[in-house]
């Protein structure tokens, strides 16, 4: 059945390649780029591989009546193993069209470049993006919108048979982000497709609204693709800021702040439920975090320079008047904050000073709403975290009395409460893991420490040598092979991924 599994999942990807080969021979005929033929390779290798796998599956099926019973019944083993493996093999299949076409020469950078893109991540090794043919930089920018609601959700919404697997919820829930699985349906093939609807009407919300900017239907194609899965991948090294357009950092700002935002609500707003939008703690607790944040970075920018005197570049701050310092800050929190990571007109703050870096540090391990496209450990864990310290307290002063924690007026049971303070304890762990052997594969210290974070959190920009201004093509192999798995290990938040390493999981007992 696995194979079987696998086989559709890599159909749906070789069909969105095609799509990007269209593109690419719609720029042969009026532009002469000459990428159209090493797409159609590469979608036809995917899929000719995705059929065989298909195939085998389905003779493995045909075997005998027990096989048959199990695609039925896939055990929860099989679904992380399924879910991992699946989103391996989009990577590695994703990085054909960058070798194929001259634009990545080595595997390394390939896989770094397609797992960036399948994980929204968005750190790139790309030095000439402006100079890259229309076809590649489509295909860049459909990986993240295909990974930025998830494969499994896509696959569950839109393939029959799996609606029949009695642990659909597990395949969901090892994908999806937060403490638990939200069903919007007693179906959650259901939940998965309403899901994918929201995500398809704000993605073409954001195309239409860049588009009625200074931006080419090509350009706010694209945008709209990595604006909503929170991506960031751009058609310009410049990024955003190759625009120099206001109307385009405020729409961006909406828009990315709308990825942010838990799915499960737009479909409660849509059905006219407007008081549970409205009374979402997380979702308040989301809106405090960026409106306390970019009060704090707009003041910086007038104080910090007669705090850090040494460190700060003032010809690098946004120029006056208030509104181009309030945008600046804006767009730098809600991209950091959501792990768009876009770059604005006034966007390098390795240039702005040290008391930038601690802000930008604690947004990315922050991150958004759960069920959203954002990457971070998630503003639920925080408050889950924050409440149970507040109730440690409290027990310690009153021991005979008995707290729970809430949210949004839910009792958080223990089982998630354990689970979320041992999330948390695994993030740090993996990351001081992987900052020491950053650092020995030849990182700065600090480069290590927010390389680790922002590939674990799925951010995008790092800090030095690999800041906002730069690209990640000079870390050595191993950094970039450490990053890619840690890539891996954020979208799927760690659990899934750390399971298949532990001796316990592979017991058959």
């Amino acid at each position: 059945m696995k194979a079987k599994i696998y086989g559709i999942f890599i159909l749906v990807e070789a069909f969105f390649m095609f799509v990007s080969s269209m593109v690419a021979l719609y720029y042969n005929v009026h532009c002469g780029e000459k990428d159209v033929v090493s797409l159609l390779a590469a979608t036809m290798i995917t899929g000719i591989f995705g059929f065989i796998l298909l195939s085998a599956g389905r003779e493995k099926a045909k075997k005998g009546d027990e096989r048959v019973k199990k695609i039925d019944n896939l055990t929860m083993k099989d679904s992380f193993v399924l879910v991992t493996v699946a989103w391996v093999l989009f990577a590695v299949f994703g990085m054909l069209p960058f070798i194929f076409t001259g634009a990545i020469d080595n595997v390394t950078d390939a896989f770094f470049e397609s797992m960036s893109g399948i994980t929204t991540t968005g750190s790139t090794i790309m030095n000439n993006i402006d100079s890259q043919p229309h076809g590649i930089l489509f295909w860049r920018s459909m990986t993240q919108w295909l990974g930025g609601l998830g494969i499994i959700v896509l696959f569950l919404a839109i393939i029959p048979a799996v609606n029949k697997n009695s642990n659909k919820t597990m395949l969901f829930s090892a994908e999806m982000s937060g403490l638990s699985v939200k069903k919007l349906h007693p179906k959650m093939a259901v939940t998965a497709r309403h899901l994918w609807l929201i995500y398809m009407f704000l993605t073409v919300a954001c195309f239409l609204a860049y588009w009625a900017g200074p931006m080419n239907m090509y350009d706010a194609a694209c945008h709209a693709l990595t604006t909503m899965s929170s991506g960031g991948f751009s058609t310009h090294q410049a990024s955003l800021g190759y625009y120099n357009s206001s109307y385009l950092e405020y729409i961006c700002v909406l828009f990315m702040i709308m990825s942010g935002i838990n799915f499960s609500l737009y479909y409660f707003l849509l059905r006219g439920d407007v008081q549970y939008f409205a009374k979402n703690e997380e979702l308040r607790w989301f809106l405090g975090v960026v409106f306390i944040s970019v009060a704090v970075v707009t003041a910086l920018f007038y104080y910090a320079p007669t705090i850090d005197t040494v460190a700060t570049d003032t010809s690098a701050y946004p120029e006056l008047p208030f509104e181009n310092r309030f945008r600046a800050a804006l767009f730098h929190v809600t991209a950091i904050v959501t792990s768009t990571g876009y770059q604005g007109s006034c966007y390098d703050y390795n240039l702005w000073g040290g008391l930038f870096l601690i802000p930008t540090l604690l947004l990315m391990l922050s991150g958004s709403c759960a069920g959203s496209t954002s990457g971070g450990i998630k503003i639920i864990r925080w408050m889950v975290c924050l409440k149970s310290i507040r109730n440690t307290i409290k027990q310690m002063l009153h021991p005979s009395a008995v707290f729970t924690v809430k949210v949004s007026r839910e009792v958080v049971s223990n089982d998630i409460l354990f689970r979320t303070l041992n999330f948390l304890f695994f993030y740090v762990i993996i990351c001081i893991v992987s900052v020491i052997v950053l650092v020995i594969s030849g990182c700065d210290f600090k480069e290590g420490i927010f390389n680790a974070i922002t590939a674990l959190s799925n951010m995008g920009p790092g800090v030095g040598t690999t800041g906002p201004a730069t690209t990640f093509s000079d870390l050595t192999v191993t950094a970039k092979w450490v990053m890619s798995f840690l890539m891996l290990m954020g979208r799927l938040e760690i659990y899934t991924v750390l399971l298949l390493f532990t001796p316990t999981f592979w017991n058959k007992k």
